[in-house]
């Protein structure tokens, strides 16, 4: 049986830093609801298809814009998650740090993109904001915790075993994961216990090219995800962790349902469905981790799937 994550980063963009007071409300509405002419492809049919097929996501959720524009559309997305039952973490994009009313650090006033930017005291400081926030807004015990776009650390880790969280899966070796300090000169694909924290990393793999991807919907085939999981189960790995986010059933423009993605998504939940002897799905809360002793290699996709979900990818930029 393997264990299989399928983590949603919820979070909200103003698509720029300008005017965002007034851009506000309809950057809610496209990001979280998804509204088209079609119907809303949003949070809301994320939940609705997971539910249909009754599996349990990990929703990451980023509290940090809470502080400029206040707790009831924080309190709005975490009631979406708990009226469907989801599992509620914590996320942060300190992009929002300098955007806050009242001062979330002493000495912030420029933009850092990443966690890591930010000193071990610092990232305590706004890691305990941010399950405050969640737990404000009606969540329960925040357990496991994803920095935006994957910039974590060492220090990372430090904060929140110093803060009492468990579980950390901001690795991700496609991104920060080989610069964070954990496992220094290795691939991480599967659990390990790093600065008393279990860290669960992205599911990577090689695809025909060689190059190393993470297993997303916006950049894999079903083909190829389905593929995916197989190997794990048959190589006996411990997790296999799939990246989403809010608005990824929505074409880049957020006015269309980007049609490929939605396909993918809906085949892969009825697969999981079907083969619940195989993977289970879950979250991390009352999670007994399983933790390698030796690193594997990463999964390897052939070539003829990279080159189907090529062609996938062409149809999505040219009519969606």
């Amino acid at each position: 049986m393997l264990d299989v994550f399928f983590t949603v980063d919820v979070e909200i963009w103003c698509d720029g830093w300008h005017r965002i007071d007034e851009r506000f409300a309809d950057s809610f509405k496209r990001y979280i609801y998804g509204p088209t002419a079609k119907g809303n492809y949003g949070l809301p049919y994320t939940l609705d298809v997971l539910s249909d097929h009754g599996l349990t996501g990990v929703f990451f959720v980023e509290p940090l814009f809470s502080r400029r524009f206040g707790s009831q559309p924080l309190a709005e997305i975490v009631g979406l998650l708990r009226e469907d039952a989801q599992e509620i973490q914590l996320h942060l994009h300190t992009e929002w740090v300098d955007e806050a009313i009242e001062p979330l650090l002493a000495h912030s006033h420029s933009k850092r993109q990443h966690l890591h930017y930010f000193s071990l005291e610092e990232q305590t400081t706004l890691i305990a904001v941010g399950r405050q926030l969640i737990e404000e807004a009606g969540g329960r015990e925040v357990t496991a915790f994803r920095a935006g776009s994957f910039g974590f650390n060492e220090d990372t880790l430090r904060a929140l075993a110093a803060i009492g969280i468990s579980f950390d899966s901001s690795y991700n070796a496609c991104f920060f994961g080989r610069e964070s300090g954990v496992l220094p000169g290795t691939i991480m694909v599967d659990p390990v216990e790093w600065q008393g924290v279990c860290e669960y990393p992205m599911t990577v793999f090689k695809d025909g090219t060689k190059s190393l991807r993470h297993a997303q919907l916006t950049s894999c085939s079903y083909t190829e995800m389905e593929g995916l999981l197989w190997q794990a189960l048959e190589a006996r790995r411990n997790s296999f962790v799939i990246l989403s986010h809010n608005f990824e059933m929505l074409n880049s423009a957020k006015n269309r349902p980007d049609t490929v993605v939605v396909e993918r998504f809906r085949k892969l939940c009825a697969f999981l469905h079907r083969n619940r002897d195989s993977f289970r799905v879950r979250g991390f809360n009352g999670l007994q981790p399983k933790i390698a002793q030796i690193q594997p290699s990463p999964l390897v996709s052939p070539l003829w799937k990279t080159g189907g979900r090529m062609l996938e990818q062409a149809y999505r930029r040219r009519f969606n």
